[in-house]
């Protein structure tokens, strides 16, 4: 398996974050669990970090079952609307930057 980080690194303009993760949830999501051959969509809001850290107020992980999928899903037309909805909300509520990571995940039960 495979996942795919997108790493909101940044910050959500003053007084805005519930505005942010009501965005989120509501208008993103939706889209985000649409990806065709996704297995698990991971969205996690930051409430806090080490001194110094940079800031993530969002850290998006989907994951695929592999390479092939993910790609096919990065083309899919429900991915270049979530691209557009995504630019939205951040012009609205976000400065910073989207940066993507993609990793071969490993899970261990506890």
């Amino acid at each position: 398996m495979i996942t795919r980080f997108a790493l909101f690194e940044g910050r959500v303009r003053d007084g805005r974050t519930d505005a942010f993760r009501a965005a989120v949830l509501e208008r993103l999501v939706p889209l985000w669990t649409g990806f065709p051959g996704n297995t698990d969509v991971a969205v996690t809001f930051s409430d806090e970090c080490d001194d110094g850290a940079p800031e993530f107020p969002l850290i998006l992980a989907i994951s695929y079952p592999d390479r092939a999928t993910m790609d096919a899903a990065l083309m899919s037309p429900v991915r270049a609307k979530s691209k557009a909805e995504t630019e939205a909300i951040c012009a609205e509520l976000f400065d910073g930057r989207i940066h993507h990571h993609v990793t071969q995940a490993n899970r261990y039960p506890a």
